[in-house]
């Protein structure tokens, strides 16, 4: 969410509603959410057609976790500005937060009708598309975001997790590989690029890329998994228990709950080693 940049002509002539429109931003800036709408309260008091302060009093909103009269403050400005951009792309956020993914589509719709080269609203349209499980249309979303910022890690990782769930582990690969070249510090991309490689069976390097992951964030449980599955397909029954305990020491109710059903341990399963790790509490 962001704030808006422009200020109607009418505000700007009014200097004690410019000074609170300017604070509401300032605050908004400041993480103070609370303070920022109460500006934005005293502007809509006196003069309630503002719809760029019931937009900016929607993006605080937002933040502070308030989705529903986030919606109800977009909604506003869009009643008195129907093509304004910012306040339908904030909706579209918003009802996503909610699960409301088909009409946070139908806002991004919207949003890009009048701003249709913003990356962030190409990519928070794709991440919509991918919670309903429409990859393909997800992946066109993240294209275009790229498109517009190429730079942008987060859309090449997100594509990424749309063609790996395509099954398509190669192009997911390359994608990852331009989000990691982007940010090698990418924790959570190094670590989906290691299960990449053991959908590929090439499990030397999955192990290579969940290291390269603890490498960034070492109290990182995915990973710690994640070599484990490497290393029992490579039925290495010590090194596999060794790396699932560590992700369960990190994670203790999920991963050993996780480990008990998952395939990739099936070779393992019946160890001694295996079953005392199951054990432990």
């Amino acid at each position: 969410m962001g704030t808006h940049p422009g200020l109607s002509l009418a505000m700007s002539q009014i200097p004690e509603l410019k000074t609170w429109y300017d604070q509401g931003n300032a605050l908004f800036k400041l993480g103070r959410f609370e303070g920022a709408v109460a500006r934005f309260d005293k502007i809509l008091a006196q003069h309630p057609e503002y719809y760029e302060a019931w937009a900016q009093r929607g993006c605080a909103l937002y933040e502070m976790g308030a989705h529903e009269e986030a919606i109800a403050s977009f909604d506003k400005a869009l009643k008195i500005k129907p093509k304004y951009g910012l306040a339908w792309h904030g909706k579209g956020i918003a009802m996503a937060k909610l699960g409301h993914y088909e009409e946070s589509i139908t806002s991004f719709h919207k949003a890009l009708k009048f701003k249709p080269e913003d990356a962030k609203i190409w990519y928070n349209q794709g991440h919509s598309y991918a919670c309903l499980y429409r990859y393909k249309e997800a992946i066109a979303s993240f294209d275009k975001a790229i498109e517009f910022k190429p730079d942008n890690y987060r859309a090449w990782y997100s594509r990424a997790v749309s063609l790996a769930s395509l099954r398509r582990y190669d192009d997911a690969l390359t994608s990852l590989d331009a989000a990691i070249a982007i940010k090698r510090s990418c924790y959570y991309a190094w670590n989906y690029r290691g299960l990449v490689l053991t959908k590929l069976d090439r499990h030397n390097e999955a192990i290579v890329s969940f290291d390269q992951s603890l490498q960034c964030k070492s109290d990182n449980p995915n990973a710690w998994y994640g070599k484990a599955c490497s290393y029992a397909l490579r039925q290495d029954i010590e090194l596999a228990v060794k790396n699932l305990h560590r992700a369960i020491v990190l994670s203790p109710n999920l991963y050993r709950v996780m480990a008990q059903t998952d395939i990739n341990f099936d070779s393992i399963r019946n160890s001694e080693q295996f079953q005392d790790l199951m054990r432990r509490r």
